[in-house]
Formats: C-alpha cells, structure tokens, sequence
C-alpha cells in the first residue's frame, strides 16, 4: 500500500482562521481515517462549519494546513475538490426541478460522462440513496428527511473519495433522521465520511470515530467506544450468596471510588482504574465466597461525556 493510501483521509495541523480581531478557530488538529464515518460535534459557534468551509476551498485559513486525500486544500485546491463531496448546512434546489433533474444537473456539471454513462450513474445514486420512488417528484414537494437524502445523493452522484456533510440529520423528525442515517451507513462502503451534527444520539448509532470542537479548538477526539468507557467506570454485579466480605475488601482499594448496595441484590462499583477493575472485582468476589451471576460495565452516554467537555450550555 502506498503512504498516501496509508495516510488519513482527512488531515488537518494547526488550523487556524480569523474574522477580523475574532479568532474562530484556534489551531485546530484533525485526523480522518480512511474508510470511517466521522462525527463532528461542538456547540453552535464553535467551528465546526469554518473547519470544513476551510477544507472544500469555501474559505482560505489564516495559518496551519489541511490535506484531504493527500492534496492540501490551499496548494491544491483544484485537486482537492475533486475528491470532496459536500453538502452544506442550509442547501437549496430550485424548486420545478425534480430529483433525477438535480442529479443530473450536478453530474453534467461536474462530470466529463456521456449521456449513457450519464444516466446510469444518476440511476445508480437514486437507487442507493432509496430516492427511486421519488425520482420524477419535483423538489417543492419533498418532505425535509426526502430533501437531505436528495443533498447527500447529491453530495455523492460524482463517486468522491471523501464526504463532508454539514449537519445532514439537523431539524428532522425521528423518521427523516431514521432515513439519512441509514444512508450514511450505506454509504460508508464507499467512501469516509465527516458529517457535523449536535444529535449525539446519531453519533453512537453510525460514527466509527468522534472530534469534540469548543471554543475554536478540538477539545477530545478518538473512537466513540473510548467516550463511552474511559478509565473512570461503574460496574453492576449481580451477586448470588455472601457478599460482604468481599464489598468490606473492596472498599480498601485504591481504585475503587464507591459501592452502592441495590434493593434487588446487585452491587454497582464505581473505579477509578478499569484495568485492576477488570482483574480484582471478580477475583475479590470469587475468594470470598460469593456467586457471580452478571458482571458488566455500565456503558455512558455520550451526552454525559459531551456536557463534562463543553458544559451543558449551547453557545447559542
């Protein structure tokens, strides 16, 4: 494999862009990998929109760089862009045209194809998008969840090797979100994808990895299971016989933060170290007697991780 196959799809150092005296992103750091589904996540204002304004050539940086498939958006731009699709946060269609007319009108556009290749390639994106009951409907009557799945088609009707989706399931009901998702689930066969979005619930549901942005910086990035169980965690035990002996030991340990006895037998322990937890608990329970009937990490929320970064409070 080649090192710019190996390389991240989306690579950003030390971005950095001002508005006159007001500096909207403070040297933002940002790794894609290739072939994942990315979220973005940060409050309103907090730069999700310039960062990737700044990687489809929508806005110049004031410092850093930023590369996508190898090609930096300020140097190679021209190149760059021809890998990217995009949908921005507010996209508007005229509104006689129908969904295969936009299609068509973006692939002519954007495409050297003939007119065969032309239509297969339009047909082949209405049909994975699930847009084919809808294809000769005419923009204005399409719902809000029908009108984003048209921008992400539409986004993807050149074949790009990167995605970059500016909130896609934002303002919909839970059906039309239901629909976008499973779209970029599809979708990720195909190509990476970087959306933006404040619905965290979705992020658990589709990203392989997360970037948390506040205040112009990237505050927290990685895998989502690692926001889900950090270091700090709680385990439920399901205990069957004597337990006290073993909870009087626990108690002693260094790792352990807290034991809550439950009304229905089950003992939740807070710890502070999830790898003596993985080899203590049990073995505690076990010599002293107890029966082990369920043992397993409470998983968080990805909202109780977000509000302890950013703080409950949107920037509005």
């Amino acid at each position: 494999m080649t090192e710019r196959l190996q390389a991240p799809a989306i690579d950003v150092r030390g971005l950095r862009k001002r508005f006159g005296r007001t500096e909207v992103l403070r040297s933002v750091d940002l790794s894609v990998p290739l072939n994942s589904v990315f979220g973005f996540l940060g409050p309103n204002g907090a730069g999700k929109t310039t960062t990737m304004k700044v990687l489809v050539g929508l806005l110049h940086a004031s410092g850093g760089s930023a590369s996508v498939m190898g090609h930096d958006v300020a140097r190679e731009s021209m190149q760059a862009r021809a890998v990217i699709g995009y949908l921005p946060q507010d996209v508007s269609y005229w509104r006689h045209l129908t969904v295969r007319d936009v299609l068509a009108f973006t692939a002519r556009r954007y495409l050297d194809l003939s007119r065969r290749e032309l239509h297969e390639q339009v047909d082949d994106t209405i049909e994975l998008a699930g847009l084919g009951h809808l294809a000769d409907r005419r923009v204005r009557k399409l719902s809000g969840g029908e009108r984003q799945r048209l921008g992400v088609a539409e986004a993807w009707v050149g074949r790009p090797d990167v995605l970059i989706l500016d909130e896609p399931s934002s303002g919909l009901d839970p059906e039309g979100r239901h629909e976008v998702l499973d779209l970029l689930d599809r979708l990720r066969e195909h190509a990476t994808i970087l959306y933006s979005t404040h619905i965290l619930d979705d992020v658990e549901r589709i990203a392989d990895q997360i970037a948390i942005i506040d205040h112009g910086a990237i505050v927290a990035a990685g895998p989502v299971d690692s926001f889900l169980i950090g270091s700090t965690a709680i385990y439920s035990v399901g205990i069957d016989g004597a337990k006290h002996g073993a909870v009087d030991l626990l108690r002693t340990a260094p790792w352990v933060d807290s034991i809550e006895l439950g009304s229905d037998g089950r003992i939740e322990i807070t710890v502070n170290d999830r790898q003596h937890a993985e080899h203590g608990l049990l073995r505690a329970f076990v010599e002293h007697g107890a029966h082990v009937t369920d043992f397993r990490p409470t998983r968080r929320s990805l909202e109780d991780t977000y509000l302890d970064l950013v703080g409950a409070n949107d920037h509005g």
